[in-house]
Protein backbone atom coordinates (compact mmCIF):
# COMPACT_ATOMS: atom_id res chain seq x y z
CA UNK A 1 0.00 0.00 0.00
CA UNK A 2 1.66 3.54 -1.00
CA UNK A 3 0.32 6.15 1.51
CA UNK A 4 1.05 10.00 1.79
CA UNK A 5 1.89 11.10 4.85
CA UNK A 6 1.16 14.94 6.04
CA UNK A 7 2.77 16.51 8.98
CA UNK A 8 5.68 14.06 8.48
CA UNK A 9 8.24 16.72 10.29
CA UNK A 10 6.57 17.07 13.23
CA UNK A 11 6.92 14.96 16.24
CA UNK A 12 4.55 12.35 15.96
CA UNK A 13 5.33 12.54 11.92
CA UNK A 14 8.86 11.77 12.34
CA UNK A 15 8.76 9.12 14.50
CA UNK A 16 5.69 7.11 12.78
CA UNK A 17 7.13 7.32 8.95
CA UNK A 18 10.18 5.14 9.85
CA UNK A 19 8.13 2.79 11.50
CA UNK A 20 5.67 2.65 8.52
CA UNK A 21 8.48 2.00 6.07
CA UNK A 22 9.64 -0.74 8.28
CA UNK A 23 6.52 -2.30 8.28
CA UNK A 24 7.03 -2.46 4.59
CA UNK A 25 4.21 0.34 3.22
CA UNK A 26 5.27 2.60 0.68
CA UNK A 27 5.34 6.21 2.30
CA UNK A 28 5.21 9.66 0.41
CA UNK A 29 5.86 12.64 2.36
CA UNK A 30 4.34 15.66 2.15
CA UNK A 31 7.14 18.62 3.06
CA UNK A 32 6.36 22.46 2.03
CA UNK A 33 10.37 22.88 2.19
CA UNK A 34 12.61 20.99 0.11
CA UNK A 35 15.56 21.44 2.54
CA UNK A 36 13.54 18.86 4.72
CA UNK A 37 13.64 16.23 2.17
CA UNK A 38 17.28 14.59 2.71
CA UNK A 39 16.26 12.42 5.93
CA UNK A 40 13.49 11.21 4.72
CA UNK A 41 15.15 10.19 1.14
CA UNK A 42 17.48 8.41 3.27
CA UNK A 43 14.61 6.30 4.82
CA UNK A 44 13.29 5.53 1.45
CA UNK A 45 10.42 7.49 1.49
CA UNK A 46 9.15 9.21 -1.69
CA UNK A 47 9.11 13.64 -1.72
CA UNK A 48 6.38 15.49 -2.54
CA UNK A 49 5.80 19.08 -2.16
CA UNK A 50 2.92 20.89 -1.21
CA UNK A 51 1.42 23.08 1.71
CA UNK A 52 -2.00 22.80 3.24
CA UNK A 53 -3.12 26.32 3.34
CA UNK A 54 -2.47 25.57 -0.72
CA UNK A 55 -4.66 23.15 -2.11
CA UNK A 56 -3.94 23.99 -5.51
CA UNK A 57 -0.30 22.45 -4.40
CA UNK A 58 -1.97 19.67 -2.88
CA UNK A 59 -3.25 17.48 -6.03
CA UNK A 60 -0.57 16.07 -7.35
CA UNK A 61 0.61 14.72 -4.05
CA UNK A 62 -2.44 12.14 -4.67
CA UNK A 63 -1.22 10.28 -7.63
CA UNK A 64 -1.44 6.82 -7.19
CA UNK A 65 -1.64 7.21 -3.42
CA UNK A 66 -3.80 3.79 -1.71
CA UNK A 67 -4.31 5.98 1.76
CA UNK A 68 -3.39 8.85 3.44
CA UNK A 69 -2.53 9.48 7.25
CA UNK A 70 -3.12 13.25 7.95
CA UNK A 71 -1.32 14.24 11.22
CA UNK A 72 -0.32 18.03 9.70
CA UNK A 73 -2.12 20.36 12.60
CA UNK A 74 -1.32 24.10 13.94
CA UNK A 75 -1.05 23.84 17.69
CA UNK A 76 1.23 25.03 19.85
CA UNK A 77 0.79 29.22 19.33
CA UNK A 78 -1.94 28.93 17.07
CA UNK A 79 -4.61 32.03 17.07
CA UNK A 80 -7.89 31.17 16.32
CA UNK A 81 -7.64 31.67 12.99
CA UNK A 82 -3.85 30.26 12.22
CA UNK A 83 -5.56 26.78 13.77
CA UNK A 84 -8.83 27.22 11.93
CA UNK A 85 -6.63 27.28 8.39
CA UNK A 86 -4.26 24.91 8.92
CA UNK A 87 -6.48 22.28 10.89
CA UNK A 88 -9.91 23.20 9.69
CA UNK A 89 -9.41 24.00 6.23
CA UNK A 90 -6.63 22.15 5.03
CA UNK A 91 -8.17 19.24 6.09
CA UNK A 92 -11.00 19.63 4.53
CA UNK A 93 -8.82 20.58 1.01
CA UNK A 94 -7.34 17.31 1.59
CA UNK A 95 -9.38 15.14 1.90
CA UNK A 96 -11.61 16.71 -1.19
CA UNK A 97 -8.86 15.99 -2.98
CA UNK A 98 -8.38 12.44 -1.51
CA UNK A 99 -11.79 11.81 -2.81
CA UNK A 100 -11.14 12.80 -6.17
CA UNK A 101 -8.33 10.66 -5.99
CA UNK A 102 -10.54 7.71 -5.05
CA UNK A 103 -7.97 7.52 -2.00
CA UNK A 104 -9.24 3.86 -0.55
CA UNK A 105 -8.54 4.95 2.99
CA UNK A 106 -7.99 8.50 4.68
CA UNK A 107 -7.01 8.55 8.54
CA UNK A 108 -7.25 11.42 10.00
CA UNK A 109 -5.23 11.62 13.28
CA UNK A 110 -6.92 14.14 16.32
CA UNK A 111 -6.79 14.65 20.04
CA UNK A 112 -8.63 13.54 22.91
CA UNK A 113 -8.39 17.33 24.10
CA UNK A 114 -12.14 16.89 22.07
CA UNK A 115 -13.47 15.40 25.10
CA UNK A 116 -13.06 18.04 27.63
CA UNK A 117 -13.88 17.45 31.17
CA UNK A 118 -17.02 16.52 33.72
CA UNK A 119 -18.10 13.50 32.90
CA UNK A 120 -16.66 11.37 36.17
CA UNK A 121 -15.08 8.86 34.43
CA UNK A 122 -13.50 7.97 31.44
CA UNK A 123 -14.32 9.55 28.05
CA UNK A 124 -15.77 7.28 25.30
CA UNK A 125 -15.95 8.12 22.05
CA UNK A 126 -19.66 8.69 21.54
CA UNK A 127 -19.60 10.84 24.67
CA UNK A 128 -20.29 14.44 23.21
CA UNK A 129 -17.19 16.43 23.06
CA UNK A 130 -16.45 19.87 24.60
CA UNK A 131 -13.39 21.29 24.49
CA UNK A 132 -12.29 23.63 27.23
CA UNK A 133 -12.85 27.44 25.83
CA UNK A 134 -10.12 28.85 24.61
CA UNK A 135 -8.32 25.58 23.31
CA UNK A 136 -8.22 26.46 19.67
CA UNK A 137 -6.49 23.44 18.83
CA UNK A 138 -9.11 21.12 20.09
CA UNK A 139 -11.45 23.39 18.78
CA UNK A 140 -10.47 23.15 15.37
CA UNK A 141 -9.41 19.36 15.29
CA UNK A 142 -13.12 18.87 16.52
CA UNK A 143 -15.13 20.78 13.46
CA UNK A 144 -12.47 19.19 11.09
CA UNK A 145 -13.68 15.87 12.47
CA UNK A 146 -17.38 16.58 12.10
CA UNK A 147 -16.51 17.78 8.29
CA UNK A 148 -15.10 14.54 7.62
CA UNK A 149 -17.86 12.39 8.96
CA UNK A 150 -19.87 14.47 6.77
CA UNK A 151 -18.08 13.83 4.08
CA UNK A 152 -17.58 10.43 4.92
CA UNK A 153 -21.45 9.95 4.98
CA UNK A 154 -22.38 11.68 2.28
CA UNK A 155 -19.68 11.19 -0.31
CA UNK A 156 -18.18 7.85 0.93
CA UNK A 157 -14.74 9.08 2.28
CA UNK A 158 -13.41 5.88 3.65
CA UNK A 159 -12.45 7.67 7.30
CA UNK A 160 -11.22 6.53 10.54
CA UNK A 161 -10.39 8.80 13.18
CA UNK A 162 -8.18 8.31 15.62
CA UNK A 163 -8.23 10.15 18.82
CA UNK A 164 -4.85 10.22 20.32
CA UNK A 165 -3.66 11.14 24.44
CA UNK A 166 -0.26 12.63 25.00
CA UNK A 167 2.09 11.20 22.69
CA UNK A 168 5.39 10.50 24.48
CA UNK A 169 8.70 8.54 23.80
CA UNK A 170 11.80 8.39 21.45
CA UNK A 171 13.42 11.47 23.04
CA UNK A 172 10.28 13.58 22.10
CA UNK A 173 10.87 16.38 24.15
CA UNK A 174 6.69 16.24 25.40
CA UNK A 175 7.73 14.83 28.67
CA UNK A 176 10.17 17.75 29.73
CA UNK A 177 7.49 20.18 28.51
CA UNK A 178 4.88 17.76 30.91
CA UNK A 179 7.09 18.46 33.70
CA UNK A 180 6.86 22.48 33.53
CA UNK A 181 2.55 21.79 33.26
CA UNK A 182 2.79 19.19 36.20
CA UNK A 183 4.87 21.95 38.48
CA UNK A 184 1.34 23.74 38.69
CA UNK A 185 -0.80 20.55 39.24
CA UNK A 186 -2.19 19.23 42.41
CA UNK A 187 -0.09 15.72 42.58
CA UNK A 188 -2.44 13.00 42.19
CA UNK A 189 -3.55 15.05 38.84
CA UNK A 190 -3.27 12.36 36.03
CA UNK A 191 -2.06 12.13 32.35
CA UNK A 192 -2.74 9.27 29.77
CA UNK A 193 -0.18 9.16 27.28
CA UNK A 194 0.47 6.63 24.38
CA UNK A 195 3.81 5.72 23.26
CA UNK A 196 5.41 6.64 19.28
CA UNK A 197 5.01 3.13 19.06
CA UNK A 198 1.60 2.91 19.90
CA UNK A 199 0.90 5.94 17.87
CA UNK A 200 2.49 3.44 15.19
CA UNK A 201 0.62 -0.11 15.97
CA UNK A 202 -2.86 1.75 15.79
CA UNK A 203 -2.20 3.25 12.40
CA UNK A 204 -0.81 -0.14 10.82
CA UNK A 205 -4.25 -1.54 12.56
CA UNK A 206 -6.83 0.92 10.66
CA UNK A 207 -4.90 0.79 7.44
CA UNK A 208 -4.85 -3.17 7.38
CA UNK A 209 -8.89 -3.05 8.66
CA UNK A 210 -11.17 -2.30 5.87
CA UNK A 211 -14.29 -2.93 8.28
CA UNK A 212 -12.95 0.54 10.37
CA UNK A 213 -14.49 2.79 7.89
CA UNK A 214 -16.12 5.38 9.46
CA UNK A 215 -14.93 4.26 13.00
CA UNK A 216 -13.83 6.53 15.69
CA UNK A 217 -10.74 5.29 18.35
CA UNK A 218 -9.46 6.33 21.30
CA UNK A 219 -5.44 5.89 21.12
CA UNK A 220 -3.98 5.52 25.23
CA UNK A 221 -2.39 3.58 27.25
CA UNK A 222 -3.50 1.58 29.91
CA UNK A 223 -1.91 3.60 32.92
CA UNK A 224 -2.48 7.13 33.51
CA UNK A 225 0.67 8.87 35.43
CA UNK A 226 0.38 10.84 38.09
CA UNK A 227 1.95 14.61 37.94
CA UNK A 228 3.95 13.73 40.85
CA UNK A 229 5.65 10.75 38.69
CA UNK A 230 6.44 12.87 35.93
CA UNK A 231 8.06 15.45 38.03
CA UNK A 232 10.18 12.06 40.01
CA UNK A 233 11.03 11.19 36.21
CA UNK A 234 12.37 15.04 35.74
CA UNK A 235 14.39 14.50 39.06
CA UNK A 236 11.74 17.71 40.38
CA UNK A 237 10.35 17.94 43.91
CA UNK A 238 6.59 17.33 44.35
CA UNK A 239 5.19 21.11 46.96
CA UNK A 240 3.81 20.49 49.74
CA UNK A 241 1.01 22.72 48.18
CA UNK A 242 0.64 19.94 45.33
CA UNK A 243 0.38 17.43 47.66
CA UNK A 244 -2.25 18.78 49.20
CA UNK A 245 -4.52 20.00 46.42
CA UNK A 246 -7.21 18.23 44.78
CA UNK A 247 -7.91 18.07 41.21
CA UNK A 248 -11.27 19.99 40.14
CA UNK A 249 -12.01 16.73 38.08
CA UNK A 250 -9.93 13.83 37.92
CA UNK A 251 -11.35 12.38 35.19
CA UNK A 252 -10.21 15.07 32.61
CA UNK A 253 -8.22 13.82 29.90
CA UNK A 254 -8.74 10.16 30.68
CA UNK A 255 -10.18 7.76 28.20
CA UNK A 256 -11.83 4.25 27.30
CA UNK A 257 -9.60 2.45 25.09
CA UNK A 258 -12.29 -0.70 25.19
CA UNK A 259 -13.00 -0.21 21.41
CA UNK A 260 -9.78 -0.54 19.67
CA UNK A 261 -8.76 -2.98 21.71
CA UNK A 262 -12.00 -4.78 21.25
CA UNK A 263 -12.59 -4.24 17.11
CA UNK A 264 -8.99 -4.13 16.39
CA UNK A 265 -6.89 -6.31 18.84
CA UNK A 266 -5.21 -2.94 19.50
CA UNK A 267 -2.78 -3.92 23.31
CA UNK A 268 -0.40 -1.16 24.21
CA UNK A 269 3.58 -2.40 23.54
CA UNK A 270 4.08 0.63 26.65
CA UNK A 271 1.39 -0.11 29.07
CA UNK A 272 2.77 2.90 30.93
CA UNK A 273 5.37 5.42 31.05
CA UNK A 274 6.91 3.36 33.48
CA UNK A 275 7.25 0.35 31.08
CA UNK A 276 8.46 2.36 28.18
CA UNK A 277 10.87 3.86 30.80
CA UNK A 278 12.30 0.42 31.86
CA UNK A 279 12.41 -0.37 28.09
CA UNK A 280 14.88 2.49 28.11
CA UNK A 281 12.62 4.39 25.41
CA UNK A 282 11.64 7.58 26.77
Amino acid sequence: MRLLVTGATGRVGSRLVPRLLNHHYAVRVLLRSADQAAPFRQLGAEITSGDLLQPDTLASAMAGIDGVVHLAAFFRGATEAQARAANYDGTLALARLALDADVARFIYVSTNLVYGPGRGRPAREDDEPQPLAGNFYAATKLAAERALRELQQAKELNLCTLRLAFVYGDGDPHLTEAARWARSWPATKKLQMVHHADVAQAVQLVIDTPAANGTLYNVADDEPVSAADILQLAGQAVTDEARQSIPEDPWEGIVDTARIKNELGFHPIYRSMQAAQEAGVL
